[in-house]
């Protein structure tokens, strides 16, 4: 039934889910998915199918498909929309932000072209991703309750350090990555 199924907002959410996602029978993370839209129920559905290149177990996922498809912008990176992410928790979101940032140089001077393209797509990448964080603040608050850091490495993004995921510091960061894309 489409309704059980979780909501991707976008390819690009559904794919950095499945990145995350161990295989059941080896716990690799690896895998080479591809996707179709199938029909679940008498509702559209993203699925994305692989083997792991491990031990060869079959991998699916299927996804509720947004009412409102957003396409992929040309210069920017977007997971999702204004709602919160049903895939992913906020720790996670926070997690992958700043694995990207690490890989970011502290300049692109001496970088070929190819590289500080590179450089500014995880950029943008890393804002994204702080940016889906954001949206899990509830409007009268400035910090995201604890009830929404609800799978284990999000827990523990959260639990190593809860002041993170407050309004002003997040935002802060936020505005950092901005200014960090709009210098270079």
């Amino acid at each position: 039934m489409p309704d059980t199924l979780p909501l991707a907002r976008t390819n690009a959410e559904a794919r950095l889910y499945l990145t995350l996602q161990p295989c059941p029978t080896c716990g690799e993370t690896r895998c080479q998915f591809r996707s179709a839209v199938v029909t679940v129920g008498d509702e559209l559905a993203s699925r994305y199918t692989g083997e792991c290149p491990t031990c060869g177990t079959a991998r699916a996922y299927e996804f509720r498909l947004p009412a409102d498809i957003l396409p992929p912008p040309a210069d920017s990176v977007r997971f999702g929309a204004d709602n919160p992410s049903e895939l992913l928790d906020p720790g996670v979101w926070l997690w992958y932000a700043d694995n990207c940032i690490r890989q970011v140089p502290p300049t692109t001077a001496g970088l070929d072209d190819r590289a500080a393209r590179t450089a500014r797509h995880t950029l943008a990448t890393a804002l994204a991703a702080v940016e889906e964080t954001l949206k899990f603040l509830p409007p009268a608050t400035d910090r995201i309750p604890a009830s929404a850091f609800t799978s284990p490495r999000g827990r523990a993004t959260y639990e190593t350090e809860p002041g993170r995921f407050t309004r002003p510091r997040l935002e802060a960061l936020r505005d950092t990555y901005v200014a960090a894309l709009s210098a270079g």
